[in-house]
């Protein structure tokens, strides 16, 4: 699969952050199911708080973070995350511990697949894939 410089390569996005009480189990999700790698984000970790910056295979900078919430606020996290196959990944979170709450492979012409899953914890994230140039 080639991409120009214009369109995000699989398993990127903008930004988000996903808000955990469990930063260790959300960070080893993503982190299989999207090649992801975390790394402590220093102003945050000194001041006290836990807050890994994400990036992507390949990624010049980071893209998101996890926030590690000890608890003090419900978790959550809102995003779509571009990946090569909907249905592939689909059964990759399954495997990795997430649910599928719904798929939308047959969208219609000019609409991306897509679906909705949940991560271990109960966070709601999307997937897609562009439709066909």
């Amino acid at each position: 699969m080639e991409t120009d410089m214009n369109t995000p390569a699989p398993g990127t996005l903008a930004w988000f952050e996903v808000a955990t009480s469990d930063p260790d189990t959300a960070a080893k999700f993503y982190g299989s199911l999207f090649d992801w790698t975390f790394e402590a984000d220093g102003p945050a970790a000194s001041g006290g708080m836990d807050y890994r910056n994400i990036k992507a295979s390949g990624a010049d900078g980071p893209m998101g973070g996890i926030f590690g919430t000890g608890g003090q606020v419900p978790n959550h996290a809102v995003f779509y995350i571009l990946v090569a196959d909907v249905e592939a990944t689909c059964a990759d979170a399954e495997q990795l511990g997430g649910s599928v709450l719904s798929k939308h492979l047959d969208p219609g012409p000019g609409a991306p697949k897509f679906a909705y899953l949940r991560d271990p914890a109960g966070n709601q994230f999307g997937v897609f894939t562009p439709p066909a140039a």
